[in-house]
């Protein structure tokens, strides 16, 4: 993100071809994710005994005041614990699926179930004290070696994953995959699985049963075949991900048919979108009513325990913010009111939750005759109306240019995450008129509220264009964990301070 590699890199408009997927001939899929779990373990063993002895070394060897320091520690013991919990992590590991293919490589749902891991391990050795009155163990080691275990363990995973990224460019771990359906919905499928070089899925093309073979259905990917001829498909082009388009399924027989025929096949991976794929990325419930399934639709994206934890890390982050950010805040008014006439905040009226509008608060960056001075420059107008955001503004003042390239003039928005219209993580916020850009996407974002900031910000700023963000706002909002937050978070930072592509 920003210059820092991203969970979600964006594919060029060149789709992988069967010759750019030959570079990986020589090693085959299988053996290819065989190297990749075997690596994982032994990252998982060195970055977990790492743990456990920096945990050592700082509880017994540093002299911290805060421990007790006439505890007498006993390397010896320590070592043959650690000899212990190493391959007990490694089961729990494998047993949470954290070396399972479904669970790698998939946004940031790996590093939570790592999270929970590593912490069911700790509270196993808190009960195996808890039994055994005769095992000492000092509490602090025991608290550094679960925070040092989860870093180190991240760490060794996230740059394990950044190598799979870049072999993914090169052919390797990319599996073909063709897609059953080429209406609406099997088309949105293809364009976000080509927008994304990470997702490890080689699109080769459609199977429909109402275009002729041979037919150019979306960008360079051609219909293969019809329903009758899927087998002989499959087999020339030994697709190992088959995806039906729920929507493009003539009947629900025919759907459970290709399912029964190869759903079973330990080289074919069935896999059936919603049938409202990415039209409505909300959660969906299934209850049951006269004992008949049905499927509802949450109006909001984060309910319940997601919407309390990304809750209480905005109000316990925002707080603390706006109060050591005071005097600076202070420092920036009254900069703004000298600079230029007019008033310190700008307030932009822009969609929330439910399409509910608001004022989002920022630094005034623009002169007041603005509209005028922007009359004398009818091409730059036109740029404005195309992407919302102009580079070279001549309404810009001073002071706005600084406050723009290092995103000063947003702190304001704080004041809109306390009172609860923002977020700290979210979509990039947009006004009623920059709606239609979303076009079929355009639902998401009355699901969840606007952010200060999130992937737009960290992936380019407004270098990227617009169709680009409309991409990264569907995929937080798909794919919102709040691991995912605290990364944005964390290489926000970076972003900011290097300040490219703000203005």
């Amino acid at each position: 993100m920003a210059s820092t590699v991203t969970e979600h890199e964006h594919f060029n408009e060149t789709v992988i071809t069967q010759g750019f997927r030959s570079k990986a001939i020589n090693i085959s899929l299988d053996e290819q994710w065989r190297i990749l779990i075997f690596s994982l373990v032994i990252i998982d063993i060195m970055m977990t005994l790492g743990a456990f002895l920096l945990a050592y070394l700082v509880r017994f060897e540093m002299n911290v005041a805060l421990f007790n320091l006439w505890v007498t520690p006993s390397f010896q013991f320590y070592l043959r614990l650690m000899l212990v919990l190493v391959p007990t992590w490694l089961t729990i590991f494998t047993v949470k699926g954290l070396y399972s293919k479904e669970n790698l490589l998939g946004g940031t749902k790996e590093y939570s179930t790592l999270f929970n891991s590593i912490t069911t391990g700790m509270i196993l050795v808190i009960a195996f004290g808890f039994l055994v009155p005769d095992f000492y163990l000092a509490r602090a080691w025991l608290l550094m070696a679960w925070f040092f275990s989860f870093i180190l363990l991240f760490l060794g995973r996230f740059l394990v994953r950044r190598i799979v990224y870049f072999l993914r460019v090169r052919g390797y771990f990319i599996s073909p995959a063709v897609i059953v359906g080429a209406n609406d919905e099997g088309l949105m499928i293809a364009e976000q699985l080509l927008q994304w070089k990470t997702s490890g899925f080689n699109v080769l093309g459609f199977v429909d049963k109402k275009v002729k073979p041979g037919t150019i259905v979306y960008r360079n990917l051609k219909c293969l075949g019809n329903m009758e001829q899927l087998d002989d498909v499959l087999q020339e082009y030994q697709v190992e991900e088959l995806i039906l388009a729920a929507s493009a399924i003539s009947s629900r027989d025919k759907m459970v048919d290709i399912f029964k025929q190869y759903g079973f096949d330990k080289g074919i991976n069935v896999r059936f979108s919603s049938g409202l794929y990415e039209i409505v990325t909300t959660g969906l419930t299934v209850n049951q009513f006269a004992y008949v399934p049905l499927v509802g639709v949450n109006p909001v994206r984060l309910t319940g325990v997601d919407l309390f934890i990304k809750s209480l890390m905005d109000i316990s982050l925002t707080i603390p913010g706006v109060i050591v950010l005071s005097p600076i805040l202070l420092i920036i008014a009254i900069l703004v009111k000298m600079d230029s006439n007019g008033p310190v905040f700008h307030r932009r009226r822009v969609v929330g939750v439910n399409g509910r509008e608001f004022d989002a608060l920022k630094f005034r960056t623009m002169r007041i005759d603005g509209d005028e001075i922007l009359e004398q420059y009818p091409e730059l107008k036109e740029e404005l109306n195309k992407n919302h955001k102009l580079k070279d503004d001549p309404r810009i003042t001073q002071i706005g240019g600084f406050l723009r390239k290092y995103s000063l003039d947003e702190l304001p928005q704080l004041f809109n995450v306390l009172k609860g219209d923002m977020t700290l993580v979210g979509p990039r916020m947009i006004t009623q008129a920059e709606m239609d850009k979303y076009q079929k996407w355009d639902l998401n974002l009355l699901t969840v509220r606007p952010g200060i900031t999130g992937l737009w910000q960290v992936s380019g700023r407004s270098n990227i264009s617009y169709e680009e963000r409309v991409r990264l706002d569907m995929y937080y909002i798909r794919n919102w964990t709040i691991w995912l937050d605290i990364q944005l978070l964390v290489q926000t930072i970076p972003a900011v301070i290097k300040g490219k592509g703000a203005y």
